[in-house]
């Protein structure tokens, strides 16, 4: 099992009260939320490995120099990611109480979750569930592999879609594998991505199924002398203005899946890797029943 730790950790500061505070004030609804949703991962799932994987750069510089407006209007006056405020000072415990459980976080320079999450999917040698709030990583379903993404859609860790192959072809009318030719095409407001102008679900949809790619489509249009439905006069007009875009969106788009990892064995934890760091934790941020939960569920 794969998290999306950026994803969940924000989903839980948005889903549980502020109120919930350490014994000094300091709001820990963000942790308390994240070890929450992982004990009932475990519990509902009982994955054998389990790794919280990391944005060491949210915004990477390969991709924002393709495509500039990439997560740009998320970006804080410093550069940085905008963070509620109280959010912020949250993630270094959440990274202290991981280590001391001995939950493996794994994240790479210059890249985002995403592509470490691409990247161990590709090499796992068993089926792997990816737990993510970002459809971008339906382009790493498989049915023969066994990769599925279990999709945080309707707010609880109780109620996820699980979508695999079938999902993806019947919500969007595309293979899972073309899903990255398809958000391209479509663009995705939330990353900053414009996508071709004109051309929504439905379009890309159909350019997709006659053409099989977006390098098939490009191919298509260029040599296409008389429009035929999928390739009209206007989506041609739109394929052309958007020629630029679509040199460099792919590169954008695409989860990078081989990252030089480090080997990681991810194996749920027997014990707290630092009990001792684990429980001054726990005490400090008034976390006891949130790890007491999870050391439940992990049989400690």
């Amino acid at each position: 099992m794969l998290l999306d730790a950026a994803s969940l950790y924000f989903r839980a500061f948005y889903g549980v009260p502020t109120t919930v505070t350490a014994p000094d004030g300091m709001p820990v609804n963000a942790v308390r939320g994240f070890l929450d949703m992982s004990a009932r991962l475990i519990a509902a799932h009982g994955p054998d490995r389990f790794v919280a994987c990391w944005d060491d750069d949210w915004r990477p510089a390969f991709r924002t120099d393709a495509v500039p407006s990439y997560k740009a209007h998320r970006q804080s006056d410093d550069g940085g990611e905008e963070v509620p405020d109280e959010l912020g000072p949250q993630v270094p415990v959440l990274v202290d109480v991981l280590a001391a459980a001995g939950i493996a976080r794994v994240g790479a320079p210059g890249y985002e979750a995403d592509d470490v999450i691409g990247t161990l999917a590709t090499r796992a040698e068993g089926p792997v569930d990816v737990v993510t709030g970002d459809r971008d990583l339906f382009q790493l379903v498989d049915d023969a592999r066994g990769v599925r993404v279990l999709y945080t859609a309707r707010g609880g860790i109780g109620d996820l879609d699980v979508v695999d192959e079938g999902a993806v072809a019947a919500k969007y009318g595309v293979p899972g594998r073309s899903y990255a030719d398809f958000a391209v095409l479509r663009g995705d407001p939330s990353d900053g991505l414009p996508g071709v102008k004109g051309v929504g679900e439905k379009t890309a949809a159909a350019l997709i199924t006659a053409f099989g790619s977006l390098a098939g489509i490009r191919e298509a249009a260029a040599r296409t002398a008389v429009p035929k439905a999928p390739l009209t006069a206007s989506v041609l007009k739109k394929l052309h203005e958007a020629s630029a875009y679509l040199d460099v969106a792919p590169a954008v788009v695409q989860v990078v899946t081989d990252i030089d990892l480090r080997p990681v064995e991810g194996h749920l934890p027997r014990s707290p890797a630092d009990p001792a760091a684990l429980d001054a934790l726990a005490q400090r941020y008034g976390l006891q029943t949130s790890v007491a939960r999870l050391a439940s569920v992990l049989g400690w």
